[in-house]
């Protein structure tokens, strides 16, 4: 069976994902509302800015899948980074926004007990958007994306945020001088958003900033790199990350008797050897030395 192209696979998902926030958004909305729950209006809030993100990922998907041009000779995957981040600002906001409401809300009169209705609606979000979270991570993962794994984080960070709204309204409605919990659950609610936030902003920072492979990757690619006939060592192997993969720089020392033709031959090799089966590899450039022993290096 033929495997859909990665921007399919990435589209389908995240569509997946838009259809089942709006449900979702609509029917806490309607609960929290109904069942007079600031906790589940709160959680309603953050499926709705779950759904903004998937709109931002389908149109960004359309920019940073593009072939590399005369103007962007590396690709554009630096787009996917970028609305990786935005979707991390928008989770933060969407924290602050909540939190400080509830801070306000505390400090109030005393609010009315929520109805064991409103208990419905984290509970349903608990469910589908832990099936959305595994699902959409395993397709991110499958195709490296960096966004679309952000953006199931967004799905578990809304998962997770429903158990302590819905423990919070199960608490309060049954005892109403409980009724404080809805907006302390709120609260919790908006850290946890906060907490996905970062953890989400901190590797894209890290890229916008090329931070380098993992000891461990640099290990495999040096083992593969001098595995390759011909090469005698390896050295100044640097990595910097680009979207879904690693562009990979280093110089090959090779015999120096040997022909331009045939130490070309060998920078294919190396090549192929790292684009095929190095760590997430998505670029090789190669400079080829003469292997001298006693050479100082420079």
């Amino acid at each position: 069976m033929n495997q859909k192209p990665s921007s399919e696979q990435a589209r389908d998902i995240t569509i997946i994902g838009l259809v089942v926030n709006l449900i979702l958004s609509a029917v806490k909305f309607a609960l929290g509302i109904l069942g007079r729950s600031q906790a589940v209006v709160a959680d309603a809030v953050h499926s709705l800015s779950d759904m903004g993100t998937d709109l931002l990922v389908l149109i960004g998907l359309k920019y940073w899948s593009a072939p590399a041009d005369e103007r962007h000779p590396y690709g554009h995957q630096r787009i996917e980074t970028v609305v990786t981040l935005i979707i991390s600002a928008a989770l933060a906001a969407v924290a602050f926004g909540l939190g400080w409401r509830e801070i306000k809300h505390l400090g109030g009169e005393p609010s009315c007990p929520p109805l064991t209705i409103a208990v419905f609606g984290p509970l349903l979000s608990i469910f589908a958007k832990e099936l959305l979270f595994r699902r959409t991570r395993v397709v991110g993962q499958r195709i490296h994306s960096s966004a679309l794994i952000a953006n199931a984080w967004h799905h578990r960070s809304d998962a997770l945020s429903s158990i302590p709204a819905f423990v919070a309204v199960l608490a309060a409605s049954a005892n109403p001088k409980w009724a404080f919990l809805d907006s302390v659950g709120a609260l919790i609610v908006s850290i946890l958003i906060l907490k996905v936030a970062w953890d989400i902003a901190a590797p894209a920072l890290s890229e916008l900033m090329d931070h380098g492979a993992t000891k461990e990757d640099l290990q495999h690619m040096t083992e593969l790199a001098q595995s390759v006939p011909g090469v005698c060592s390896i050295h100044r192997l640097r990595t910097r990350r680009v979207g879904s993969g690693w562009f990979v720089d280093l110089h090959a020392e090779v015999d120096p008797e040997m022909t331009v033709r045939e130490s070309h031959d060998i920078a294919n090799a190396l090549q192929n050897k790292l684009l095929e089966e190095g760590p997430s590899v998505a670029d090789v450039t190669i400079h080829i030395e003469p292997n001298e022993p006693n050479k100082q290096e420079l």
